[in-house]
């Protein structure tokens, strides 16, 4: 049924959801999901790989512990390497769940009702990895987090409040805990059908207690939609303003490369298209494993394909105005940078490569057919991931390895330990999505009913009449 066309929709779209379900097989479905003893194959390949890598991560810091972080590539000039770039890119990816969930429910966009909740996980997963590296970065976490932290003290330090690395820890927490909120929250009505449902009695438990004492009133909804509604609209702004922040740690600075007022709209629009390019890889596998074709139909799909289009577009516009107004600004620093970036430098190839993943590939999703083609918006929406990584390569190592005084150039060759931090957290990240996937409802139950026809209003008016 995953082509098939809504009976009710003229134009012969996809639809949303596909027809022929009830309240029950849809709960039927979800619910088995989680409570089914035939597990997919597939999930324990991915929870194998994913646990092999975290095991990658665990040791990597564990010797960076031990002997500091001189075992990274990072030098003098490149002080911030895959540390910074590996954290403005998994910042990145956690836009896209607040996007679909605060943004899409305010515009009541029922086509976000399939992917919303394991893209609000994402969010939290990624936000997660991404605290890794700056805290880890400071070298000693356990001395950082008593000499950074802004309490009144007799030492007379006190953190840079002028700093926009001190705003990233402001904007980056408080975008964790309101996504955190939000995510826990819309679960709330799914814990207690989970809670009903549960055959053993220590699964009642544990659900009933997360469920909070659910138990579907009038009540309950009423502070359940309000509270919803409220996180909504705490979480959109934050969308906004949480990559802005993160743009600033180079738009302030007086570096070649960095200053430029084009990075706030820049940083948010390439975050969304990272963060859609990451629920496409996530929604398609998923998909596929759990045969959720009838929920997450070619409808999400194309949808989500037409957002990383058009906010892929938006980045490339951004990349073409740096290089014009670095050429049209005449200064000769900003110029250098241009040919060394682009041109001559030792990077350039990295450039190129961001070009080749965030601009020419993506132009496959104009044609509809493509679009609808599995494997290839698979294949669009990994270039995507690696172009929007070489994106924050090209920024961080090409501007710095090259900066005013010749004498002081120098070469950034990430070690061993610099790629198994990262794939480390690639393997966490994953591994925390594939336990979210086992034991919490990865497809938001309640939101799913509101879309059958028995819901809707006309429906229960015309059934009435009969």
């Amino acid at each position: 049924m995953d082509g098939t066309s809504n009976p009710q929709d003229p134009l012969g779209t996809v639809p949303v959801l596909a027809p022929g379900h009830s309240y029950r097989s849809m709960t039927d479905k979800l619910v088995g999901i989680v409570f089914s003893k035939n597990t997919p194959t597939a999930w324990f390949v991915f929870m194998a790989v994913g646990f092999t890598l975290l095991t990658v991560l665990t040791v990597s810091l564990c010797y960076l512990v031990l002997k500091g972080v001189g075992i990274w590539g990072n030098n003098v000039p490149v002080g911030w390497a895959f540390d910074i770039i590996n954290f403005v890119w998994w910042i990145g990816i956690g836009h896209a769940g607040t996007l679909i969930s605060a943004i899409l429910l305010l515009f009541k966009q029922d086509w976000r009702t399939s992917i919303n909740r394991f893209a609000e996980a994402m969010t939290l997963f990624a936000v997660a990895c991404a605290a890794i590296f700056p805290i880890f970065h400071t070298g000693r976490p356990w001395l950082a987090a008593y000499w950074l932290f802004p309490y009144p003290n007799v030492m007379g330090l006190w953190p840079n409040f002028k700093s926009p690395l001190i705003w990233d820890v402001f904007a980056v927490s408080t975008y964790a805990t309101v996504s955190a909120l939000f995510w826990y929250v819309g679960l709330i009505p799914d814990l207690a059908t989970f809670r009903d449902k549960a055959e053993k009695p220590w699964q009642k438990r544990i659900y009933g207690i997360l469920a909070m004492g659910w138990r579907g009133s009038a009540r309950h909804w009423f502070r359940y939609e309000t509270a919803y509604l409220i996180l909504a609209g705490l979480s959109t702004p934050l969308v906004l303003s949480v990559h802005t922040v993160v743009s600033f740690d180079f738009a302030v600075s007086n570096l070649p490369g960095w200053h430029a007022t084009i990075f706030p709209p820049y940083f948010v629009a390439g975050a969304i298209y990272a963060g859609f390019a990451m629920v496409l890889t996530l929604a398609i596998p998923l998909r596929a494993i759990y045969k959720l074709h009838d929920f997450i139909t070619m409808r999400h799909l194309e949808n989500m394909a037409k957002v990383t289009l058009v906010t892929g577009l938006i980045v490339c516009y951004g990349y073409a105005c740096e290089v014009f107004f670095g050429w049209y600004s005449g200064n000769q620093y900003e110029r250098f940078m241009l040919q060394n970036r682009i041109i001559s430098g030792p990077y350039a190839w990295s450039y190129w490569m961001l070009l080749l993943c965030n601009f020419l590939v993506p132009q496959l999703l104009w044609v509809k057919k493509y679009r609808r083609n599995i494997a290839i918006l698979f294949t669009v929406s990994m270039f995507v991931n690696v172009g929007m990584w070489l994106e924050r390569f090209v920024i961080i190592v090409t501007s710095l390895h090259r900066d005013f005084l010749p004498g002081s150039w120098d070469m950034y060759y990430p070690t061993r330990w610099d790629f198994m931090t990262f794939f480390g957290t690639i393997g966490l990240f994953l591994t925390l999505m594939f336990l979210f996937v086992r034991v919490l409802p990865m497809i938001s139950i309640f939101e799913m009913r509101t879309l059958l026809p028995e819901a809707s209003p006309k429906h229960k008016s015309e059934g009435g009449a009969h």
